[in-house]
This record gives C-alpha cells, structure tokens and sequence, in this order.
C-alpha cells in the first residue's frame, strides 16, 4: 500500500468521527470575544482596527487555545486506533508502522490548517461586522491577515510534533493530555525568556507578543529573527517526529 493510499484510508477515516466540528470551538470563541471587547473602544476615526482585533484575537489563541485543540485532536486521533484494538488490525496488515505514523501526523497537520482557516474566515466576518457597525472605513488588510496567520501555522509545527511525539509514548490520554497541558501553561513564562527558541510551545505566542510590540510602538520591530529561532525550531521538530515516527506501534510489534 503506498503512503498516498495510506492518506487517503486517514482522511476517509475524518468523516466519520466528530473532530472537525471541534477546530471551530477555539476559532468563535476567541474572535468573538477579542473583538466584541475592542468594539467598545472604536469610533469612525479610529485606525488600525484590523491589527487591534487581530492581536486581541491572537494572543490568547496562539499561548492556549489554538494548542489545547491540537491536543484533543492529537489524542482523538490516536485514541481512534487504540480504541478496540485498531492499532492491532492495522499492523496487521502489510503497512509500514514509520508510514502508518507519518500518515496520522499529515492527518493532524490538516486539522491544523483548516483551523487556520476557520479562525481566519471567522476574524475577517467578525472584524467586517464590527467596523461596518462603528463606522470604520479602513480597508481589509488581507495581505496582512495571511502573513500573520501562516506564521501561526508554520511557528505551531514544531509544537504539534512535540504533542503527537508525547501522545505516542503515553498511550493513556489522561497522561499525555496531562503533559502536554503541563507544557502549555508556561508558555508565555518561557516566552518572556532567553531560552524561548528552545521552547516549542510558546513559538507561535512569541510570535503574536512581537506583532503587539511593533503594534503599541508604531512599527518599531520587536526583530522576530530567524535566527537562531529557524535552527532550533527544525531541530526540534526533526527529533521529536523522529521520536514519533520510531516509537509508534512498537509496544503493539513485541
């Protein structure tokens, strides 16, 4: 079987369960309320609406929502094959377990994406309400919109490598929701440190709390540099997949 095959059986696999109403919970929970608290403060002069709404909006999902998701989709999916002795029937069959692992990790950076894009759709509807309401005249910054929301996407890999890697060695959910929860909470802990590029789960936070600083100081950059953030952030990404690629379905195999 090959691994587009291998996708293919995954993704059938998605319209049967109940995960994607999920990615829309954190999206309308977070826009909703980010906005409707600044809607407050705007008048027809106000400018840079659609950066206020977005980093009200972001902040709190990039540090926790958008990875507590990550988390339950990440334990669905993997509880989806535990469940009944699945993982047993699929190894079973003549697949690799690295491409059965890689499959599932494809399958959750789909449900990745498409949370962006729930969130990005959902921000541009609210953000027109609230500044049709008020009167705002400002344009959509979409340009703006995707740069922002591709970084959350591309800054948040390295993290759910790290939740899939933990979700697989601790088969119990209690245990890997657990870690993984406990590795969130400090986020914007670590975020406020030197040492952030070694911490995974607080890159896509980083990434909102620099756009708040060029926003509150009228574009002077907070420099979100590449370096030595890209390095670690690849190595890490790397070693956790690895570690997740490897250890899935081993403890089955004995």
């Amino acid at each position: 079987m090959s691994f587009l095959e291998l996708l293919k059986i995954e993704f059938i696999k998605v319209k049967r369960g109940k995960m994607i109403p999920l990615i829309f919970i954190a999206p309308l929970l977070v826009v909703a309320s980010g906005v409707s608290n600044l809607q407050n403060y705007f008048s027809p002069e106000y400018t840079n609406a659609w950066a206020a709404m977005f980093i009200q909006s972001a902040l709190v999902y990039a540090y926790y929502l958008l990875p507590l998701s990550m988390i339950v989709v990440c334990v669905m999916i993997a509880g989806r094959e535990t469940g009944n002795n699945g993982i047993l029937k699929m190894l079973a069959l003549p697949i690799s377990r690295y491409s059965l692992s890689a499959a599932k990790f494809c399958l959750l950076l789909f449900y990745l994406f498409m949370e962006m894009v729930v969130f990005l759709v959902v921000f541009v509807i609210t953000g027109l309400i609230a500044t049709n309401s008020t009167g705002i005249t400002e344009a959509l910054p979409i340009m703006y919109l995707l740069k922002w929301c591709a970084g959350l996407f591309f800054t948040m890999l390295p993290s759910v490598a790290t939740m899939w890697a933990i979700t697989v060695l601790f088969e119990k959910p209690l245990l890997s929701v657990g870690l993984n929860l406990l590795l969130v909470i400090p986020g914007v802990l670590a975020a406020n440190t030197p040492l952030w590029v070694l911490y995974p789960y607080c890159y896509s936070g980083y990434l909102v709390s620099c756009s708040l600083h060029d926003f509150t100081t009228k574009g002077v950059s907070a420099g979100f540099n590449l370096f030595p953030f890209l390095p670690c952030a690849i190595l890490v990404f790397v070693l956790v997949l690895t570690v997740a690629v490897k250890q899935f379905g081993k403890k089955e195999m004995r």
